[in-house]
């Protein structure tokens, strides 16, 4: 009879954090780059809705929120399954590309556009990149 052992090893927190805040330092980059090359960084969300400003605060707050959102559900999902990084990591592409809806659907200009998809991304990839090498089931 042969016995399977499976050691755990704690998820370490620095990980968790390095994805966070190195996602929003990717995303305040590409809207420091987007406001000095001149872009509005306006957005209206319909017809008679206000006009609004895409702060750095902003940015910070949504890149730091999604990133908490992929480590929590990461985190949850270690504890009910044993494919945790394999679901996590398709439910995290899926949930990166829905969120272009949002800068898609704006009413702004190109540059605007570009700019909002391309903070998306950079932070998706890098929160999915650095959490998929943390350790855990």
């Amino acid at each position: 009879m042969t016995e399977t052992t499976y050691q755990t090893t704690p998820v370490s927190a620095r990980s968790p954090m390095t994805a966070g805040l190195a996602a929003t330092a990717a995303a305040v980059a590409i809207w420091a780059v987007a406001t000095a090359a001149g872009a509005d960084l306006t957005v209206s969300f319909g017809s008679g809705q206000p006009i609004q400003k895409v702060t750095v605060v902003n940015v910070v707050v949504a890149a730091l929120v999604g990133s908490l959102a992929g480590w929590g559900l990461l985190a949850l999902l270690r504890r009910f399954t044993t494919n945790a990084r394999a679901v996590w990591t398709v439910i995290a592409i899926v949930f990166a590309l829905f969120s272009l809806g949002g800068p898609l659907s704006t009413i702004s200009s190109t540059g605007t556009k570009v700019a909002l998809v391309a903070m998306h991304l950079a932070v998706a990839t890098v929160v999915i990149v650095v959490l998929r090498r943390t350790r855990g089931r």
